[in-house]
């Protein structure tokens, strides 16, 4: 769901752009955001979960963004417009084809065989993944704590393997591709920084949603057979997801990116999983099992400590 300056580091902390003379953004306003993107979110998760017998994972990504798009469009194209350049162009196909395309094919594949909580809790060793994607492209140094981070985050990635059975066989291909969401979304948000410090934050994410509609677009004939199959309630589950989760949800996150660093940003994403198994819980009378817990648990500890400045080191 800006000026030119050059990208900051993935997984840390930047400056907010600089207002412009006489124009000053409210306090409150990227809180609001990050709140309505966190509670859209952590519904995603529950919403994917419950269309998971009555849309592929292919043709609810197709359904989703098509919506998502042609919302956004409606708003986007009524609003003045920002030139972009080569580069700016390039970062957001990239942004709609990993984050909007491959993310949510490989989450929607994932949830058919996790549940909502677990699938949330994978998603979030993203920050970690930021971190390795900065030191290894980017020149941050690799540092004990992150070395120490890692085995603690992946391990409790294991401890949710081990948790996530079915019928006594270890799911593996669903939290592979939890994982491989994960990824997508970490390499996204590192491009997707720098565009939106210079074209709207509304005008990016209409265009890498529409990306990402293409790049479902095999998955069109799916789409017509579930959507003939598929019970009118789980129609209208569809267009939620593309109107408040992926439409309203990415506007206000690439809107909050725009006036906080990527890193602070990023640590707020450690409220969605406990809002997407409460909702798991009420909505779907299902919740993780007690081990995935445990594995989640030392997988945010690992993140913490990877994501940890001793006293007075800048982030």
């Amino acid at each position: 769901m800006t000026t030119s300056r050059e990208p900051a580091p993935a997984g840390t902390s930047a400056p907010p752009p600089t207002a412009s003379p006489g124009r000053t953004t409210p306090s409150w306003l990227p809180l609001a955001a990050v709140g309505v993107t966190l509670t859209f979110w952590a519904s995603a998760f529950v919403a994917i979960r419950y269309l998971k017998d009555d849309f592929s994972a292919g043709s609810l990504s197709l359904g989703r963004l098509v919506i998502g798009a042609v919302a956004l469009g409606a708003v986007a194209l009524t609003r003045p417009r920002t030139r972009m350049s080569g580069r700016d162009w390039a970062a957001v196909a990239a942004v709609g084809v990993l984050w909007f395309g491959i993310y949510n094919v490989a989450l929607n594949a994932g949830e058919q065989r996790v549940d909502a909580g677990t699938a949330v809790m994978l998603i979030q060793v993203s920050p970690l993944l930021i971190a390795l994607l900065a030191a290894a492209f980017l020149g941050e140094r690799f540092t004990a704590l992150l070395g120490v981070g890692l085995v603690l985050a992946f391990a409790g990635v294991a401890i949710i393997a081990l948790g996530s059975s079915r019928s006594g066989e270890h799911d593996v291909v669903g939290v592979a591709l939890c994982l491989l969401s994960a990824l997508t979304y970490s390499i996204a948000l590192v491009a997707q920084k720098p565009v939106v410090g210079r074209v709207p934050a509304l005008q990016v994410t209409w265009l890498a949603c529409t990306v990402g509609a293409v790049v479902c677009l095999p998955f069109v004939g799916d789409l017509v057979d579930d959507v003939r199959a598929a019970p009118a309630s789980s129609i209208w589950w569809v267009v939620y997801l593309g109107v408040f989760p992926t439409a309203i949800a990415f506007t206000t996150y690439a809107y909050a990116l725009r006036h906080m660093g990527a890193g602070q940003l990023g640590v707020t994403t450690y409220l969605v999983p406990p809002l997407t198994i409460v909702m798991g819980v009420v909505f779907l009378g299902e919740a993780p099992p007690p081990l995935a817990y445990v594995g989640g648990i030392l997988a945010l500890v690992g993140v913490a400590i990877a994501r940890h400045r001793p006293k007075g080191q800048p982030r």
